[in-house]
């Protein structure tokens, strides 16, 4: 408890906490505006302006990328010293919201059904705080405002524009980006309860398409034809057992087939079946074992029927694995701002993905998980992330924007 009051009194938690309260109602009507106006993928017009208009005013170096939506701020503190990366997501899903909240998307068919408003709306309370506090740090906060973080690689294309090549300090000196920060606030989780762990965080994921070729004829007839229907059928079941039975149990992966495809009507039997699923690893050598495996699995099973199967496996986001020491950091700060009742560590790793992996494969840093169930609900039975019925309790994003600047001032103490 020692080190936990004399870390508080360090980073003057209780201000940061009274000025992020204060800045609540501000990033409210910023997270409900970008709710209103929802954007999907890299291109996020009224969003940038949105945040470029939060953020006038303070003293900020700003990137506009070109790439993307993407801003990069720079904010430098009084004193030389090295750089913490901040990153807040700022894209929706193309999905419909039937939540009835009075600030429910204006846009049909998009809806911020994953927090990405909140992670928005924090970071530029952060900035705020952390802009009065150019005296106490020792070096430069990088703020990441993302787009395309919804399967569209956003993080990446930041990345690849050189968000991390930054000029030197107006000294003269070099102030390299050291670490990185990402808070997602998840329903599942009391609200403004923290959790995070090192090492594996978060799944990869790529997406699988098994074609399952045979030779069409009529339906009366099977026997004339090579049906690829209940062929694919099979694979789908094969592929459950071949999970269970080859991977190690604590090293897991899954696989989950969303659609089958096949067919047009009911008395013909088609020449072809399409399968398209998901893959999710927590390790890299299970992900290449895995893709492995259901080449050889789909392709037996189509060969004991006389059929042929081509796999395609399209990589996605790599396994986002949060680096021990970072994440051991963070958790300790996550104590000094929400009490270390409400803090917990991820006991395992979540099979949802993330492009933050992108940014955790060049620097040290973690993501961080922000409860914010909303009030009187269970975590358990709550609406999830990607629910097109999904709340979350905007209380939370006090513990968000105070966490945001503790773990920057923590960082960059000097």
């Amino acid at each position: 408890m020692t080190d936990l009051t004399e870390r508080r009194d360090r980073l003057g938690v209780d201000a940061v906490l009274d000025e992020a309260s204060g800045q609540l109602d501000t990033a409210v009507a910023l997270r409900r505006s970008l709710h209103r106006f929802p954007e999907v993928g890299n291109e996020l017009p009224v969003t940038r302006e949105q945040v470029l208009e939060a953020i006038d005013g303070l003293p900020l170096e700003v990137t506009l990328h070109s790439t993307t939506s993407g801003i990069a701020a720079l904010l430098t503190g009084d004193k030389p010293g090295p750089t913490l990366l901040l990153r807040g997501d700022m894209d929706a899903l193309p999905m419909p919201e039937d939540t009835n909240l009075e600030f429910s998307s204006q846009h049909d068919g998009t809806m911020h059904a994953c927090g990405h408003d909140t992670h928005t709306a924090m970071l530029v309370g952060a900035a705020k705080l952390l802009a009065d506090r150019r005296g106490e740090l020792a070096g430069r906060v990088l703020l990441m405002f993302q787009p395309g973080e919804e399967g569209h690689h956003g993080a990446r294309f930041m990345l690849d524009e050189g968000l991390l090549d930054l000029p030197p300090l107006p000294t003269g000196e070099q102030s390299p980006v050291v670490g990185a920060f990402a808070l997602h606030i998840t329903s599942s989780m009391p609200s403004g309860w923290l959790s995070c762990r090192g090492g594996a965080a978060m799944a990869s994921a790529d997406t699988l398409t098994i074609d399952v070729v045979g030779k069409g004829g009529h339906a009366s007839e099977p026997f004339r034809a090579r049906d690829p229907i209940p062929v694919a059928c099979e694979i789908v079941q094969a592929l459950q057992t071949m999970i269970t039975r080859s991977l190690d149990v604590f090293d897991p992966s899954v696989v989950t087939i969303g659609r089958i495809s096949a067919g047009t009507t009911n008395n013909v039997i088609p020449e072809s079946a399409n399968v398209l699923g998901t893959i999710r690893s927590v390790s890299e050598a299970t992900r290449a074992k895995v893709h492995a495996n259901i080449a050889r699995v789909a392709q037996g099973v189509a060969a004991a029927h006389g059929l042929e199967a081509t796999v395609r496996i399209e990589p996605g986001y790599p396994v986002t694995v949060n680096d021990d020491a970072f994440a051991a950091n963070v958790l300790d700060v996550a104590r000094a701002v929400a009490g270390p009742e409400q803090v917990v560590e991820l006991p395992h790793p979540i099979m949802g993905a993330e492009d933050f992996s992108y940014v955790l494969q060049r620097l040290p840093g973690s993501m961080m998980f922000l409860g914010g169930t909303p009030e009187g609900e269970d975590p358990a039975t709550a609406e999830p992330n990607h629910s097109n019925r999904v709340t979350f309790d905007e209380q939370a994003m006090r513990n968000g924007i105070a966490t945001y600047t503790a773990v920057a001032l923590d960082a960059l103490a000097g």
